[in-house]
């Protein structure tokens, strides 16, 4: 069953907050929502899950209406925590599973369960406002999933964490997938999406830029990037190759980038005559590349509109 959003509207005021925003999520699949804050992603998610009425458009699960499945079909776990600071961790756990009719035995098993595997487990027993910021971010994720949702939506899950807890997070999200879960996470942390995710979709100003599977978007530029690194550490060689531009010069590396027509073996075999070669590797940009490429384009665009005095 496929999560389908077509076309989707969006105004507060004089904000056009989402316009046109559509994405197709495929059953099982972990799905990345990439943008800037302030891009739509939560209004899109709110909207998904009837916390908020759209201008238009619409949202199916299964070639069903979303707002017409149970509303256990959805995990929630926003950017601004739910959760109640002064209630005892396992106390809070169980009373959102037992919303959903979740047995309140199984709950609390389920959830000490986890908060074993999240190494919080002698957190049960105390108050939330008293765990760091890291640690509430785990307790959120286990309110999430508890109840067995088919969608989790997650809202900037990463802020905040420290890797470890980055790490220990990833691991969750792919046992969920693993278990035939679909997740849809939104993020600006654009590394973490490429890491994690099967497809993705970048939206800017509510306006939808690119969207597919994560290798067809990164391919979507028709460029590769080349990263070399000789053992000679003066780079000037690079900056004078034709129709190669520098776009990372770091101490372990550089990243060039291609013109078209201009062949990558060209650049090994200057690195040949500068080297020797430590590293040639010939590659499709980062998502984060793509972003900034698109969504600059896009800006570009809007700034030559907007001279012409078109849309005034």
């Amino acid at each position: 069953m496929a999560l389908i959003i077509e076309d989707l509207h969006k105004r507060f005021g004089t904000v056009q907050a989402l316009d046109g925003v559509s994405f197709a999520v495929e059953p099982g699949e972990v799905f990345g929502f990439l943008g800037a804050n302030g891009a739509g992603k939560t209004t899109t998610m709110r909207i998904v899950l009837g916390l908020m009425k759209p201008d238009g458009g619409s949202i199916t699960w299964g070639g069903r209406p979303a707002h017409q499945w149970p509303r256990r079909t959805w995990g929630y776990m926003p950017e601004e925590r739910g959760l109640y600071g002064k209630m005892l961790v396992i106390d809070q756990l169980v009373h959102f599973a037992s919303l959903y009719g979740i047995a309140r035995a199984r709950a609390r098993a389920e959830a000490l369960e986890w908060l074993a595997r999240f190494r919080i487990a002698d957190k049960a027993k105390s108050r939330l406002e008293t765990l760091s910021k890291g640690n509430q971010q785990k307790v959120q994720y286990i309110a999430t999933i508890l109840h067995g949702p088919d969608v989790l939506l997650m809202d900037e899950p990463f802020v905040g964490l420290d890797p470890v807890n980055v790490a220990m997070l990833k691991a969750a999200f792919l046992e969920m997938r693993d278990r035939g879960r679909t997740l849809v996470f939104s993020t600006h942390q654009l590394d973490q999406a490429e890491e994690l995710c099967d497809s993705v979709a970048v939206i800017d100003h509510g306006r939808m830029v690119t969207s597919g599977t994560t290798l067809d978007v990164r391919r979507s530029t028709g460029h590769q990037v080349v990263r070399v690194a000789t053992a000679n550490e003066d780079r000037h060689w690079l900056e004078r190759l034709p129709g190669v531009t520098i776009t990372r010069d770091g101490v372990d590396y550089a990243e060039v980038r291609v013109a078209d027509g201009v062949s990558p073996q060209r650049v090994l075999e200057a690195a040949i005559a500068n080297g020797p070669v430590l590293r040639f590797e010939v590659a499709d940009p980062s998502l984060e590349e793509v972003f900034v490429e698109r969504v600059g384009a896009l800006q570009d665009d809007e700034r030559t509109l907007a001279a012409a005095g078109v849309g005034s």
